[in-house]
């Protein structure tokens, strides 16, 4: 199943998914804050950290399913396939917006 999704939120799951993180500016506010598996990301540098680090982890593929939204807050349910205990997961990107771009992120299953 394919969702459209905002710009930036594309953007986003494509660094998700490996693509190059030069954009990640683009889709998070400078102060951004992720939440994942019980620990806090803070700021971009952080952030892009976070995902590297994941990425070394792990290879999976995340697949948006669903998106709503309702004014600057907006979950994005996704299907992630990996090489990581229990795939597929159906995760819950509970994302709060400024500007359009990520202020908040939590993920949650």
């Amino acid at each position: 199943m394919s969702v459209s999704l905002p710009p930036r939120m594309a953007t986003y799951i494509a660094i998700s998914n490996g693509a190059d993180d030069a954009a990640l500016a683009e889709c998070f506010t400078a102060d951004a804050r992720v939440q994942d598996e019980g620990q806090t990301h803070q700021g971009i540098a952080a952030i892009r950290d976070w995902l590297r680090g994941t990425r070394r982890q792990f290879e999976y593929h995340v697949a948006p399913t669903q998106v709503t939204q309702n004014g600057h807050k907006m979950v994005i349910t996704t299907t992630v396939t990996g090489d990581f205990p229990g795939s597929p997961v159906q995760l819950f990107h509970h994302i709060e917006l400024a500007d359009e771009r990520i202020h908040s992120l939590e993920i949650t299953p």
